[in-house]
């Protein structure tokens, strides 16, 4: 009886265990909060000037081109609007920033709604065929996948020259800063090195990678050392070395087919 009650026990903790497991499967991956953003740049050197400033300051900020063809300046993840406004406040009293405006937290689509969808970012292809563009338009028409969200608003980076963080960082950074950007556009905070994202969401295998997905590349799963955003026919956005332009390559670049490690969903 004693042995049966043990057991029993002993089972009920293991069921907790994994159920407990299961409510974070995705460890160091969160919602976005309040953001400040600077700046409405008809140059992205200027972009680049002010990123890099903020970022010797010990803050995490990316550069990214506006819908209407300017370049604005985005960094922090404050819980309250209080909060970011204090922060922007004390800024532009240090003289680091001047005009700004506090984005709110991205809603994330529902089956309720389809606002944010509404709101997307519009896909910047001129790198891409038209037959490419309008098959990608009328599959994102009305949809509620962040995944092709977060695929559009990395197409509109495309011809960007991209530095994150300018020359304070170490090379390598400038790729899985930019995923870590555009996802920061989607209201998603993802870990900051490619070795960190390889490790969080779910595993995708190639056959089924969906726009938005992350692609992988390394010697080994140990050794990831390139990222890029999956957007759909083969094909992924990344930032291919230090100061180079966002560009599309494809999954089938010998290259890239050699080293390529797998996909992750974060959506």
């Amino acid at each position: 009886m004693a042995r049966t009650l043990f057991n029993l026990i002993f089972f009920a903790f293991i069921c907790f265990s994994a159920a407990t497991g299961c409510a974070t499967p995705h460890a160091g991956i969160s919602r976005l909060g309040y953001a400040i953003q600077v700046g409405a740049f008809s140059e992205v050197t200027n972009a680049e000037r002010l990123t890099a400033r903020l970022q010797v300051r010990g803050i995490e900020a990316f550069y990214f081109k506006r819908e209407n063809g300017l370049y604005a300046v985005r960094f922090g993840d404050f819980p309250t609007r209080a909060a970011a406004l204090a922060n922007a406040r004390k800024l532009v009293s240090d003289g680091m920033i001047g005009a700004y405006f506090i984005a709110p937290p991205r809603q994330l689509p529902s089956t309720k709604s389809e606002t944010v969808i509404r709101k997307a970012p519009a896909p910047s292809l001129s790198r891409l065929p038209d037959e490419t563009r309008k098959k990608r338009e009328e599959a994102t028409g009305g949809d509620r996948d962040m995944g092709a969200i977060a695929a559009r608003t990395a197409e509109r980076f495309v011809g960007i020259p991209y530095r994150w963080g300018g020359n304070t960082v170490v090379d390598g950074m400038d790729c899985s800063g930019f995923a870590r950007a555009v996802y920061n556009l989607c209201g998603v905070s993802i870990p900051r090195t490619s070795r960190e994202q390889f490790r969080t969401g779910d595993t995708v295998a190639r056959e089924d990678l969906r726009d938005g997905d992350l692609v992988f590349f390394g010697t080994s799963e140990q050794s990831i050392n390139h990222v890029g955003i999956y957007v759909g026919d083969g094909k992924f956005v990344h930032a291919p070395r230090r100061g180079d332009d966002i560009k599309i390559s494809s999954l089938d670049e010998s290259y890239f087919a050699k080293k390529f490690m797998g996909g992750r969903r974060y959506f």
